[in-house]
């Protein structure tokens, strides 16, 4: 699934092209990932394109209406786990898979292709864009070292499972997680209220030198990504744990090992991470003990 850094990767190339475009015609395939296909069609031919920007995993495409006036609108897409967002000369092969084309005013074409379709695509007016990106949690890339620590410290929930949600840090993913877990040298499965301040200020600098030196290398191509340009990234020759179960870690030479947290495969080097301990049963006594202590009288 493209995560923050390739969709950051996707949308640089995009604004190098897109903006002062004028969107000519839609045309439509399979709609069943898209929530409004009829105003996409009837509501985005003939507005120009302002501005392309990224909201955690969503592109932001910000639209003037065809004459000037009015409120501007968004299209928002989001890759889902095989989506491409790729420009093309219209005279191009068509890609199978291809569900939407944008045309625009230069001779190209902005193509949505989606083998799962498990994407989504709107077109929504300014309040409608904020319900939905609202909703979103923290930019790990923007987030101060403070803001981080907030969203972590105290809370019962696994530190994968809280870099995994997208209403506490938007856009992480699968990879990134697990890459940014193994330079930390913490194990997926501690819990965040279990992390020292310098274990959290530890996490916050590696998620931060991750994404960037994957958006820098154009995100990883471990299955359908490629970028604006159809070009694939070189983050995965990076990867240190990220499928790379049953092989040396990079930094101990132990073996890299699978386990799965919050539904999601996660490696991890056992050595450099180690497990949480496991809570101590009470002993006999103690559960004799509590077992003998009087009812209270209601």
């Amino acid at each position: 699934m493209p995560e923050l850094p390739e969709v950051e990767t996707i949308v640089r190339g995009l604004a190098a092209c897109l903006p002062g475009r004028r969107i000519l015609n839609v045309r439509l395939g399979k709609t069943d990932f898209i929530d409004n296909p009829e105003q996409i069609e009837t509501r985005v031919p003939g507005s120009r394109i302002l501005d392309v920007r990224r909201h955690g995993k969503y592109l932001v495409l910000q639209l003037a209406p065809e004459n000037g006036n009015g409120a501007t609108l968004s299209l928002l897409v989001h890759l889902g786990m095989t989506g491409q967002l790729i420009t093309r000369r219209a005279e191009e092969p068509v890609a199978p898979h291809t569900h939407a084309f944008f045309v625009l005013d230069d001779g190209t074409e902005l193509r949505y292709v989606d083998i799962r379709r498990f994407g989504r695509m709107l077109v929504a007016s300014d309040t409608q864009r904020d319900q939905v990106l609202g909703r979103l949690g923290h930019d790990p890339l923007a987030a101060s070292e403070e803001e981080f620590r907030v969203q972590v410290a105290g809370r019962r929930a696994r530190i994968k499972a809280l870099l995994l949600d997208q209403h506490v840090f938007r856009g992480m993913g699968n990879i990134y997680t697990d890459e940014s877990l193994w330079r930390a040298c913490l194990h997926p499965m501690r819990l965040g209220a279990s992390l020292r301040t310098e274990e959290i200020t530890r996490l916050h600098r590696a998620v931060r030198n991750v994404l960037q030196e994957a958006i820098r290398l154009r995100g990883s191509s471990v299955s359908d990504y490629v970028d604006a340009n159809g070009e694939p990234g070189e983050f995965q020759r990076r990867h240190r744990v990220y499928q790379r179960e049953g092989k040396a870690c990079f930094r101990c030479g132990a073996k890299i090992r699978r386990v799965i947290v919050a539904g999601r495969s996660s490696y991890f080097c056992a050595r450099c991470q180690p497990a949480p301990r496991p809570r101590a049963k009470p002993s006999r006594r103690k559960r004799a003990a509590s077992k003998r202590k009087p009812q209270r009288q209601r």
